[in-house]
């Protein structure tokens, strides 16, 4: 059984789990109060949970931890975003024991960030890192969160618009240095991200077959992918085994860089200087994947087909790549009004003829 006692003006409980004795200061001077905190913990201990003080003593810093060691352990590939959002997190939560990370707390986060005119997105994936790491926290043994506080997740737009017609496309390629030009058709024509394309070395390449493998564990959803080669991309394969023999430097990576040294890595200087040159405003590599993905099902491809190319995991996602400009909805109209004149005749005719009709 517990007890109540006091030390100076406060009154303290004194309760047991296990056989271990706990002790709390109820912060207050009044019995009563001391005394319906100390059936509160009672009554939980009697339902098998932890006392509200151990939780107490768990601090933000100790959820994060878990969190980043889940991903680590996991071989998660976005853990710099991850560490990224701790960072944020941590900034607003760092001295907050569990039990003060509650709904209302976790809005006046929200409302920060807001002030900091973080995106919406930005900060989904913030409060996506807090729901995760309070959920590994309530799963551990003996649990490090007794419960999970409801987290509203804003509202956001992240469809992009940015994608390239063929002759801006065209007029971005012919204005970049010559080493990434095969660099950009092959993200241009497959969607692939360009860590996949920088990363590519010449056993994923079967030249002989026209052939580009990415085994598991080399793609951002870890799933397997075969690509066939068109012509084109045949072409710029060649070209970089030749460039690869005549910088004479044996490299497994397919796309080098100027100095044929290494694979390509960062190359924003040349890209936002072949825009300008180009005359296309600003563009992102990104739009390279939005625009293969387009063209794909413009071009007939069976969607499930073109999100096996591209690597799109899910339909959602695959969506929003998937973009409807006004030359789609123009050519959908002309679709639409070549069939009902199709069906002149059939049925009543156009609403011309109605009008001529009554007149």
């Amino acid at each position: 059984m517990g007890s109540l006692y006091k030390r100076g003006d406060v009154w303290w409980i004194k309760y047991y789990r296990n056989g271990k004795s706990y002790r709390e200061s109820s912060g207050t001077t009044k019995k009563m109060v001391a005394k319906k905190l100390l059936d509160r913990r009672e009554g939980d201990i009697a339902q098998g949970k932890m006392p509200g003080i151990h939780f107490e003593k768990v601090l933000f810093d100790n959820l994060a931890d878990g969190f980043l060691q889940d991903y680590r352990i996991n071989q998660r590939k976005s853990l710099i975003r991850a560490e990224r959002s701790v960072g944020h997190l941590k900034r607003f939560f760092e001295a907050n024991p569990v039990p003060q990370i509650t709904t209302p707390r976790i809005n006046q986060y929200i409302e920060s960030r807001l002030a900091e005119k973080a995106s919406n997105a930005s900060i989904n994936r913030e409060l996506s890192a807090l729901k995760r790491m309070l959920n590994i926290g309530a799963q551990q043994t003996p649990p490090m969160v007794d419960r999970v506080p409801h987290i509203q997740m804003l509202k956001e737009n992240n469809a992009r618009k940015g994608f390239f017609e063929h002759d801006e496309f065209l007029a971005l390629r012919e204005a970049l240095p010559e080493h990434l030009r095969g660099f950009v058709t092959f993200a241009y024509r497959t969607g692939w991200r360009l860590n996949e394309i920088a990363t590519m070395k010449w056993p994923q390449v079967d030249r002989n077959s026209g052939i580009v493998r990415l085994e598991v564990g080399e793609t951002k959803n870890d799933e397997a992918r075969t690509v066939y080669l068109d012509e084109e991309l045949k072409q710029v394969i060649a070209g970089q085994w030749e460039a690869r023999k005549e910088h004479r430097k044996l490299t497994p990576f397919v796309f080098l860089n100027e100095k044929g040294t290494d694979r390509v890595k960062r190359f924003d200087k040349s890209w936002n200087t072949a825009c300008k040159d180009a005359k296309i405003g600003n563009r992102i590599f990104h739009d390279l994947r939005r625009t293969a993905v387009r063209n794909m099902v413009r071009s007939g491809i069976p969607e499930r087909v073109a999100m096996m190319v591209s690597g799109h995991k899910s339909r959602s996602v695959f969506e929003r790549y998937n973009i409807t400009n006004d030359a789609d909805l123009m050519e959908a109209a002309r679709k639409q009004s070549a069939y009902l004149d199709s069906r002149t005749g059939t049925i009543s005719g156009t609403i011309v003829d109605l009008q001529r009709k009554r007149g």
